[in-house]
């Protein structure tokens, strides 16, 4: 049994869990902050794609509460973080907007505020940005121009633009079915919208179609190359959602000129 001094050394040392909250329109913005002692640095925890909650699950399909672990492990070594509910999704179900009325760059917008509230919150300069596939991307649009963003980490994120994934997911559809979804593409990417496509209402219902535009529109390659602070990327070769061509696609050209394009790309 642990003696009552080794108890309370114990609790001591333990990191601070708090839920905190952001203001947001139309509700705010829930998160958990979780503080180790004397921190040393702090990160915001960006999640993927879908009703990720705070702790990197999508109830109830998915609960390995990977975010948590990476929370609580960064805490043993001395990084401070803020896990957050997206919004429309856990704690802020209520800051949810219409699906005709989400940007991409909301999620970005939400990133950029987290950054600020946690850089107030444990008095540092600058906090780092960790986003987790989708989360990766919006962690590079969030950081761009911000000076409270030290540097970015990038978890199983897409090295090309999401067009580019649509298209190669896209490819085995028939004929003319498959005409269509890349005119379709091009036409968003372009910045127009198109006729809904019978049998692929999911991706190109017309009330999607100003997300994915604004989603098209950011180039993660274009962003890395104009960021001139620390990057790290991170991929795994047995992901069945971001595959070794998004982890080829970071990797820079051998003659890249100095400068232009610091990254590491690490394989695991």
């Amino acid at each position: 049994m642990l003696s009552a001094i080794a108890l309370a050394a114990l609790i001591q040392s333990a990191p601070a869990s708090e839920d905190i909250v952001i203001p947001s329109e139309p509700a705010p913005l829930h998160g958990t902050l979780l503080t180790p002692v004397d921190a040393r640095a702090a990160a915001v925890l960006i999640p993927g794609s879908g009703p990720t909650d705070r702790d990197g699950n999508q109830m109830p399909a998915i609960q390995a509460a990977t975010l948590r672990l990476m929370a609580e492990a960064l805490a043993d070594d001395g990084i401070a973080t803020v896990r957050i509910d997206k919004r429309g999704v856990g704690a802020s179900a209520m800051a949810a907007l219409s699906e005709d009325a989400l940007r991409f760059d909301h999620m970005a917008e939400d990133a950029r505020a987290w950054a600020a509230e946690l850089a107030q919150r444990t008095g540092r300069d600058c906090v780092w940005l960790m986003g987790h596939s989708e989360g990766g991307l919006v962690a590079q649009v969030a950081a761009a121009d911000n000076p409270q963003v030290c540097g970015v980490v990038l978890l199983a994120s897409a090295g090309r633009p999401a067009a580019d994934i649509l298209r190669e997911q896209l490819a085995a559809l028939p004929q003319p079915l498959n005409d269509q979804a890349m005119d379709g593409l091009s036409e968003m990417e372009a910045g127009r919208t198109v006729e809904t496509i019978p049998g692929l209402e999911a991706l190109f219902r017309p009330s999607v179609q100003p997300y994915l535009i604004s989603w098209f529109r950011h180039d993660p390659r274009a962003l890395a190359a104009a960021w001139d602070r620390p990057m790290l990327i991170v991929h795994a070769t047995r992901d069945i959602q971001v595959n070794a061509a998004d982890a080829d696609a970071w990797r820079p050209p051998s003659r890249t000129p100095r400068g232009s394009i610091l990254k590491a790309s690490i394989m695991c």
